[in-house]
């Protein structure tokens, strides 16, 4: 690659860098949505504005900058949406859902202030702000796709046994989205969330009052590692949450104690690359990112191998490894009885 190929690939990252921030924004003060309702016809900045509250110079700006990175289009009067792009960003009933990522990643960067200080300490940021757990719970979006429309597919037992019925465990539930649709997919089950974020349980509760669920849908302040119950769940499960865990073997161990004979314990997950030819891939430079924050918040992720490890470690079977079309896996485990 020649200096000015170079020059050329590292200056595109900086133009990445404002991208991010112009969906960010475009997502967090709806200005995305706006445009969406407008339909092909779009909108004129000022009259974007005002629909979403917003002043109308940084609309302005924001709109230029969208048409400068592709977000949107723009002709000097109108501002319309792109579909594709729409899809991406705010369609977060499939897989290709990405606006919860570019949430999440901005607002993860905004606690930064003290990343280079950890690679010469290593002491992680003490504790993440509640504006950081509501932003991964919009990543949560994405999983739930995962799990309905790639990963069940996978599992066909266990799409017909959640039909019949049986109770349902969701290992550090977030803001409880998936119980919720869980719920409303599967009309006989039970579900209890357990979850140890204090903002996270809030938030948990409400969402399940306001669907109505509150009759099926139990959702308890609780270790992950220290379960209180029986052996009496059809399905335990953790989605994009086993290694945010303070303790991840104890969890497994816990969460593999309550599942019923004949039951499941399913973990879905994203690893990271196993080989340097993997991490040279937008897809392995995207983990490893992740991988830098995790390890600034005290936590880490694991390629294929350290997951089996942690199954390992906490006594189960060795799992079923499903490797799915969006880049997630899912690790699964029959309980013999």
């Amino acid at each position: 690659m020649s200096i000015d190929e170079r020059f050329d690939e590292l200056a595109g990252s900086l133009g990445g860098f404002y991208q991010t921030w112009a969906i960010y924004l475009g997502l967090e003060l709806n200005l995305l949505a706006r445009l969406g309702e407008a339909g092909p016809d779009g909108l004129e900045p000022s009259a974007l504005a005002a629909a979403t509250g917003c002043l109308p110079e940084p609309v302005e700006v924001w709109v230029r900058l969208a048409h400068a990175v592709d977000i949107v289009d723009y002709d000097g009067v109108r501002v319309r949406p792109i579909d594709d792009v729409m899809t991406v960003l705010l369609a977060d009933d499939r897989p290709e859902f990405l606006g919860g990522q570019f949430r999440s990643t901005v607002v993860s960067s905004l606690d930064y202030e003290r990343l280079a200080e950890f690679f010469r300490t290593g002491r992680p940021i003490p504790e993440r702000p509640p504006r950081f757990h509501r932003a991964i719970e919009a990543v949560t979006a994405q999983d739930i796709a995962v799990f309905f429309q790639e990963a069940l597919a996978q599992l066909p037992d266990l799409a017909a046994a959640l039909a019949v019925g049986g109770r349902v465990l969701d290992v550090a539930c977030g803001g409880g989205r998936w119980l919720i649709a869980v719920a409303q997919r599967f009309p006989e089950t039970s579900l209890v969330g357990v979850e140890y974020e204090p903002d996270s349980v809030g938030r948990a509760m409400r969402r399940v009052a306001e669907a109505g669920l509150g009759g099926r849908i139990a959702i308890e302040n609780r270790d992950p590692a220290n379960l209180p119950y029986g052996p009496e769940f059809e399905l335990v499960y953790f989605q994009d949450a086993l290694h945010e865990l303070p303790d991840p073997v104890g969890a497994l161990r816990s969460a593999w104690a309550v599942v019923r004979p004949g039951g499941r314990l399913v973990v879905l997950d994203w690893c990271l690359p196993s080989s340097i030819e993997e991490s040279r891939s937008l897809h392995g430079a995207m983990l490893w990112g992740i991988q830098l924050d995790e390890l600034y918040q005290g936590t880490r992720m694991w390629d294929h191998a350290g997951y089996l490890e942690l199954f390992s470690a906490a006594g189960t079977i060795s799992p079923a490894v499903v490797d799915l079309a969006s880049g997630a896996t899912v690790f699964a485990v029959i309980k013999p009885g």
